[in-house]
């Protein structure tokens, strides 16, 4: 659990140094586009919306195990594994489309940071500050909350379609032994 634990922690300060190496200003606006998110960034905003909603239900009802565990899966298979490697192409290039997905690995990024604090608060804390923020602590900003405006529900059935078809060719390329390099 503790080697678990250290990854989980590692991953989390290498997803934290992806983003802030790819910020461009320090003192970048933080609301979110809504009109010019693309399919991903409405389906990663959608999960993150999903997971506030779940993780405060959890924490009312004292289910700290059962909360932790949706942000372990959230941030390692939904934010670094997923979102992050799906925004790197868009980073690459300057323009709308790279501003628009700073902005919402920035969002995803700080506010799941602050569900994850009453877990984790000393790398949480060091992490937020180092983020574009708002308020002087993670410790005493504003608790998430649930906003219909970021739920996506019908990008989200439609990307998690096209992540089905990529799984789908992983696994069959993995089955029949070709090799990564190879197209």
């Amino acid at each position: 659990k503790i080697k678990a634990s250290r990854n989980f922690a590692n991953k989390i300060w290498n997803a934290s140094r992806f983003v802030l190496m790819n910020l461009k200003d320090e003192q970048m606006d933080l609301a979110l586009p809504l009109d010019q998110l693309a399919i991903e960034d409405k389906w990663v905003l959608t999960k993150y919306n999903t997971l506030v909603k779940g993780v405060t239900d959890n924490l009312e009802k004292f289910e700290l195990g059962i909360a932790v565990s949706k942000l372990y899966d959230f941030i390692w298979d939904v934010f670094c594994d997923w979102y992050v490697e799906l925004a790197k192409s868009r980073l690459w290039e300057d323009g709308a489309e790279a501003e628009v997905a700073r902005k919402v690995l920035v969002y995803v990024m700080g506010n799941t940071l602050k569900l994850l604090h009453p877990f984790m608060p000393f790398i949480t804390e060091e992490i937020w500050q180092a983020l574009p923020h708002e308020g002087e602590s993670i410790m005493v900003s504003q608790w998430p909350v649930y906003e219909e405006s970021i739920n996506f529900a019908a990008e989200q059935a439609e990307f998690e379609k096209v992540m089905d078809a990529i799984k789908a060719v992983r696994a069959r390329r993995s089955e029949m032994n070709v090799p990564p390099s190879k197209k």
